[in-house]
């Protein structure tokens, strides 16, 4: 390969995805989300003593349940289905009875609250489950779901575990899809410049790196380069042998 410091790389841009994802901090995702489950916890409080005593004075009538902010558990279930969560009733209810929804029971009958219904959904906007992020990244990348769980233990993939389980900002695995697709990682820069025919060992194109000569972006602990700035880098040294 022709000396680094005789090929000026022009292709030099902010990614805005890539903003996004560093954007994304633990400490700020686990503020939030303390601070709405605290808003929820409250309103999820005021709609049930609102029922209970209601339900004391005799004043409780089934069909304004809803409209006070309470389910039933089928139209809780029927709620998360519209809203596209695929979850069996019978499932649903095990979670109920695990109280990882949280629930309340008016007189003799089990009721869902609206707020952890809504919230759910929300979660579910934001947020993969660890086996959808997997899964969306699997599709882009050759990585195993142990590497996977390695990853997000070393927080090199941000997470948030809620009640007993754990979520993934889905800026987080949609930006890394993208960086995927369109980044090469060490390893892979190099095989891409031997594939054209330029030689180089690792060491000698991470010491590049090291000196800024080829620009990259840091992502979850690893150095990514941009597959645009490599193919301008592989044309310009396959140039260099024509002069």
């Amino acid at each position: 390969m022709s000396r680094g410091k005789r090929i000026v790389l022009e292709k030099k841009f902010k990614d805005p995805v890539i903003s996004r994802i560093k954007s994304v901090k633990v400490p700020e995702l686990k503020r939030d989300r303390s601070a709405r489950e605290k808003n929820i916890n409250s309103n999820i409080q005021d709609i049930v003593t609102q029922a209970q005593v209601l339900y004391e004075q005799d004043k409780l009538e089934k069909d304004a349940l809803k409209s006070m902010g309470l389910y039933t558990l089928e139209e809780a279930h029927e709620e998360l289905k519209r809203n596209g969560i695929n979850i069996s009733f019978r499932a649903f209810g095990g979670r109920v009875e695990r109280r990882s929804i949280p629930s309340a029971k008016i007189g003799k009958k089990r009721l869902i609250p609206k707020p952890a219904i809504h919230d759910w959904v929300a979660l579910k906007n934001e947020y993969y489950t660890m086996k959808e992020a997997y899964t969306s990244l699997k599709k882009h990348e050759d990585i195993n779901f142990r590497a996977f769980i390695g990853r997000v233990e070393k927080n090199s993939i941000p997470s948030l575990k809620i009640g007993t389980q754990r979520w993934v900002p889905k800026t987080s695995i949609d930006g890394l899809v993208h960086v995927v697709s369109n980044y090469y990682s060490v390893g892979d820069a190099v095989d891409f410049l031997e594939q054209k025919g330029v030689k180089i060992k690792r060491n000698a194109f991470e010491r590049r790196l090291d000196r800024n000569r080829i620009p990259f972006e840091k992502v979850g602990g690893r150095r990514m380069i941009s597959r645009d700035i490599m193919e301008e880098l592989a044309a310009k040294e396959i140039a260099l042998r024509t002069i």
